[in-house]
């Protein structure tokens, strides 16, 4: 009797027949039922989509679209610029300070997109470089949202659980970086954002290590519980001087503990959209995988492994297993421990290994979303056994942001 897996297979094969690998496929049914359930599960506060997790303007256009859905934050100025210039989105968040001169030049040149796109900072430097680029007397005013360190820092600051983002961290310094601002011409305080990346993108069940998702859930409650009321004060502080339009929080893996926070007014989520393999690890909500890459088998080089061409699409983070592809269909392979996956061949072991023939496919899923629209030109979009749309990735626009 055939499993969901053998099905699924199936169905990619098909639908993928003239196709030569390597190629990258997002499943359509897959990637709309994410899309509804992280809506969902931001419980009626707007999600904004994180481009650098889709990578694709059309699948941008598809998860805005959604109901619930509502801006983008991108990932860099000069992305923000063309997502608004190409009619993808009118509200534009930039996720991190930017330091782009060119960029900045032509944000402050440019009324209808300095209307659309929001500047993060975390300290004056940022402002005084926009002002050196282009001074307030020669611009219009450039919205501005301020980024508050999310990490979790037990022990009177002697532990450090989280990313080190922004120096704003108290809700004093977020209050004092607000005055600032404020008492800025040729800026506008809009926003408020903050990352909990401890939470949203630390799986609490990694496979096989019961003891350390117990100590990660652990920490994950006793900074969320922290965070709720040091976000509230900072937000606060904020609102002493600035009306605020937003403030934003949250990712794939933290969307209902977020918007479940009073201080939060909208979500942003990406990675949920495609189900990366980082997010098999968490147990309150796993998407449904809607992103696959192929690969060609080459080479039988022994009776229980199969060989296929290229495959090393590797994501960042820290050097470890976590960060290598999946084999993923048909199901059973496994990555071999000296080789792992390589850059021009990576050779496969496991029960299936013995079934694969040279010419079959085998199917991948990336450790993390957008990284693997980095190497691909195009995606194929497939609705039940066949593909319906073939869509450029950025990479297949002629853009490399980062």
């Amino acid at each position: 009797m055939a499993t969901e897996s053998d099905k699924l297979r199936d169905r990619l094969d098909r639908a993928t027949a003239h196709l030569d690998p390597p190629y990258a496929v997002v499943d359509l049914a897959a990637f709309d039922a994410n899309a509804t359930a992280l809506a969902e599960r931001a419980g009626g506060k707007p999600v904004r989509v994180a481009s650098k997790s889709v990578r694709s303007r059309d699948l941008l256009t598809r998860a805005l679209g959604r109901p619930g859905w509502r801006g983008v934050m991108a990932f860099t100025l000069p992305e923000a610029s063309w997502l608004v210039r190409t009619g993808i989105s009118t509200d534009v968040l930039v996720a991190y300070p930017t330091a782009d001169r060119g960029g900045l030049a032509e944000l402050a040149n440019d009324p209808a997109l300095a209307d659309a796109v929001t500047l993060m900072v975390d300290g004056t430097e940022q402002l005084d470089l926009v002002d050196e680029v282009c001074p307030p007397a020669r611009r219009p005013a450039l919205r501005v949202c301020l980024e508050l360190d999310a990490s979790w820092r037990p022990l009177g600051g002697r532990v450090h659980v989280g990313v080190r983002r922004s120096p704003v961290h108290s809700a004093r310094a977020a209050g004092a970086l607000a005055a600032a601002v404020a008492g800025r011409p040729g800026f506008r305080l809009v926003g408020l954002m903050s990352y909990e990346a401890q939470i949203a993108g630390l799986g609490d069940a990694p496979p096989g290590q019961a003891v350390l998702g117990t100590a990660i859930r652990v920490a994950q409650r006793g900074s969320y519980r922290e965070l709720l009321a040091r976000r509230a004060a900072a937000v606060a502080a904020v609102r002493e001087h600035a009306d605020l339009e937003f403030v934003n929080g949250g990712g794939t893996g933290s969307v209902a503990a977020t918007s479940a926070d009073p201080a939060v007014t909208e979500v942003t989520a990406g990675s949920g959209l495609y189900g990366p393999t980082l997010f098999d690890a968490y147990r309150a909500w796993r998407p449904t995988p809607a992103a696959f890459f192929a690969c060609a088998v080459v080479r039988r080089p022994a009776p229980g492994l199969a060989t296929v061409l290229g495959g090393g699409w590797i994501a960042s983070g820290p050097a470890a297993g976590s960060r290598l592809p999946r084999p993923w269909l048909p199901a059973g392979l496994k990555l071999l421990g000296p080789e792992g996956a390589g850059e021009v061949q990576t050779p496969l072991t496991g029960a299936a290994a013995a079934t694969l023939r040279v010419g079959d496919r085998v199917w991948f899923r990336h450790a993390k979303a957008g990284e693997l629209c980095e190497h691909v030109n195009e995606l194929h979009l497939v609705d039940g056994d066949a593909v319906v749309a073939t869509v450029p990735t950025y990479r297949g626009e002629g853009r490399a942001f980062l």
